[in-house]
């Protein structure tokens, strides 16, 4: 591999991509009175109207704060107003990642085997697509995706490897290449592979870069499981320690190093490995049970906080977990498709792997005392509490996709959401705050925007289909303006033009430099019942079209939230829910409805539909 080398074709549209635009204050305050209005009373609408006011008055705090970001955005070595955003939003949380932040692909089921062993050779297979990927970011052999004739930004695929979200006191920071500490591509020529609680470190490169052919990293993986047959002893498995709070993880992280002087070491050798390999010593009961061992099976068997783990069962089904905080979908959905949708072999012979013997292993340990033995298992006992108090379920239409929407003349994605929202007021009896992830990549440092799904339009089309004495002229008319707005207001999402993150930052900047602009309490906006109703959300939902992944899946956001993570394609459409354990109720009412939903909207689409 080229290593020390900036990548030049990979990267070459990064400088000269647009800035992501900066909204005016006014734009924004009058899109956020829009978006919060369709779920408010009148008296909280006025109530929220009024704060607004206050706020944009002249001399008023949202003057002071966007005059202060607009002088940020304006700074040499800004890539974007959001520079400053993301990792606060990302990095600056305090609970645990994960299940909470971390999200998941269940990939398609494995090729059959040649040699009987499935998960060897699924492991060593998807690591020889991940090596050929990484010797093809660092050479600059990605080419960048166009889409509508525009380069969409890769500067994410700088994050893939090598990669290692730190605990922090009061915020997190990221260990990685590619930047003023660690300047280009990763040099590590190790992984670390997980087996029953304990760590390896596994070389996949010989020490020219050059990768062990498939042979040689099959016989490692073997080797590994050989040698940690026996289960890690209990209250030994660090990787524990990485599902904790933030802020005690980063408190747990200090003892380990000050316990003993080779803990810098371990440390280090998981931080800067390429990724990491999850090797379970069983097979899931279903797709469902994948599913969640994806999210946040554990055992000692993860390190969370590194991007990329790739889980293999001992059925040989995989997937991957992902720490968010520097990748998003879009990117993971990439490298997914890269790493599927060529042979294994093929792969190891494009990254010119060769036969060097079968790699070197060897433990990763870590010298423990009492107090972090006792930290280790509490924080075991305290996640698996977590995950069981998480209901999930999967969903799946194997008669319905992309394909049908669009062949009933309706945008894709627009049908599904308005499905949720349909379903969401069967199941729970309102309409709720709705989240939609919206990709930004065409902008420089672009990641993505918050939209909020529930409009008057919608709102008039689920009453529409509520009302008994509505026909099915009036349905399809409510159905179809609803469905125009939400692909109207996704594109306006697409340019930047959307009003939460731009005044979640000004909140944010009062926070840092308050007294020091003179804005020294919270502007009453953000305590009015439009921002907190907005963003209290009853439904978070992200999508993840490929061919290649069967589930995509992240944990819910709020007590009463219901995860909705999708795979829309043309011939089938697969949910992944999770919520709370104590509103599980609701969420396998809202899955019922959602299918009644599909079929109820399918029939009012089709054509010579009359039906009352």
């Amino acid at each position: 591999m080229t290593q020390g080398t900036a990548a030049t074709e990979t990267f070459a549209h990064e400088s000269s991509l647009p800035r992501v635009p900066l909204p005016t204050l006014d734009e924004s305050c009058e899109r956020f009175l829009a978006w919060c209005a369709p779920l408010l009373s009148v008296d909280e609408l006025a109530a929220t109207e009024a704060e607004v006011a206050a706020f944009l008055r002249a001399g008023g705090p949202g003057r002071t704060l966007h005059a202060a970001l607009e002088e940020y955005d304006a700074t040499d070595g800004v890539r974007s107003w959001l520079d400053t955003f993301w990792p606060y939003r990302y990095l600056g949380r305090r609970d645990r990642i994960a299940l909470n932040a971390n999200f998941f692909f269940l990939f398609r089921d494995p090729p059959p085997t040649r040699h009987g062993q499935p998960q060897t050779e699924r492991a060593a297979g998807l690591i020889a697509g991940a090596l050929d990927y990484k010797r093809r970011i660092d050479e600059g052999l990605i080419e960048p995706v166009v889409q509508r004739g525009r380069p969409q930004s890769t500067e994410q695929n700088k994050y893939l490897f090598s990669s290692t979200r730190i605990p922090g006191a009061e915020q997190d920071t990221v260990r990685t290449p590619w930047s003023e500490a660690w300047p280009g591509p990763s040099e590590a020529r190790h992984i670390v592979v997980f087996f029953r609680g304990r760590m390896f470190r596994m070389d996949v490169l010989g020490a020219d870069g050059v990768p062990h052919a498939l042979e040689d990293l099959e016989a490692g993986l073997d080797a590994v499981m050989k040698e940690g047959a026996e289960p890690a002893a209990p209250g030994s498995s660090v990787g524990h320690l990485t599902t904790m709070a933030r802020g005690e993880w980063a408190a747990a992280r200090d003892a380990l190093r000050v316990c003993h002087p080779d803990n810098a070491q371990a440390l280090d050798v998981v931080e800067t490995a390429l990724f990491c390999v999850c090797l379970e010593d069983f097979a899931p009961a279903d797709t469902q049970h994948a599913c969640d061992e994806l999210l946040y099976g554990d055992r000692g068997n993860r390190w969370f906080d590194k991007a990329v783990s790739l889980v293999v069962f001992a059925d040989g089904r995989a997937g991957i977990n992902v720490e968010h905080c520097e990748l998003d979908g879009t990117t993971i959905l990439a490298f997914t498709d890269f790493l599927l949708g060529t042979a294994a072999d093929e792969h190891s012979r494009n990254s010119g792997a060769r036969t060097q013997g079968r790699p070197a292993t060897a433990p990763v340990g870590f010298e423990l005392d009492d107090a972090l033995r006792a930290q280790v298992l509490s924080a075991a006992e305290a996640f698996a509490e977590y995950g069981a108090s998480t209901a999930t379920r999967t969903v799946a239409f194997t008669d319905f996709g992309s394909g049908t929407a669009k062949a009933l003349g309706v945008s894709p994605d627009a049908f599904v959401q308005l499905a949720y929202q349909l379903a969401h007021q069967r199941a729970k009896g309102h309409l709720g705050a709705t989240y939609e992830s919206i990709a930004t990549r065409q902008y420089r440092n672009g990641r993505t925007e918050a939209m909020r799904v529930v409009t008057p339009e919608i709102r008039t089309f689920v009453q529409a289909m509520e009302d008994p004495a509505a026909d099915p002229a009036t349905r399809r008319t409510a159905f179809l303006t609803a469905a125009e707005k939400h692909v109207t207001r996704a594109k306006e999402c697409q340019i930047g033009q959307a009003p939460e993150q731009h005044l979640w930052e000004l909140e944010l900047i009062q926070r840092r430099r308050g007294d020091e602009l003179g804005v020294t309490e919270q502007p009453a906006l953000y305590r009015t019942p439009g921002w907190l109703t907005m963003r209290d959300d009853y439904l978070s939902t992200s999508s993840a079209p490929s061919v290649n992944i069967q589930y995509f899946g992240f944990g819910s956001t709020s007590s009463r939230c219901i995860g909705v993570a999708y795979v829309l394609l043309p011939d089938r459409f697969h949910l992944y829910l999770s919520t709370p354990k104590p509103v599980a109720d609701q969420m396998h009412a809202f899955a019922e409805r959602l299918r009644e939903a599909v079929t109820e909207l399918r029939e009012l689409l089709e054509p010579g539909y009359s039906a009352g």
